[in-house]
C-alpha cells in the first residue's frame, strides 16, 4: 500500500510525538519567521543537518499553478 500526501506531494509525512512546550517554541518561531509550523521544522532540521556536515539537496521550488508568460490580446 502506497503512501499519499494530498498536502504536499513528493513529501514524507509521519507522526510526531512532542513536548508541548517545545511545539508551542517552534509554532512562535514559525509565525517571527512567517512560516507554518511544519515547514519550521523542516528548516529547522535542514539546518541541524548542514551544521552537522551533511549534504541536503536544495528545495525545489513549489509550481502554484500553470505559468502564464504571454498575454491574452483578443
Amino acid at each position: 500500500m502506497s503512501e499519499i500526501n494530498m498536502a504536499s506531494p513528493g513529501k514524507k509525512s509521519f507522526p510526531l510525538r512532542i513536548d508541548p512546550a517545545l511545539w508551542a517554541e517552534i509554532e512562535r518561531l514559525a509565525a517571527q519567521e512567517l512560516r507554518s509550523a511544519n515547514a519550521q521544522v523542516e528548516y529547522m532540521l535542514r539546518q541541524a543537518l548542514i551544521q552537522r556536515g551533511r549534504n541536503v539537496p536544495p528545495v525545489p521550488p513549489v509550481q502554484t499553478g500553470p505559468e502564464t508568460s504571454e498575454s491574452s490580446d483578443e
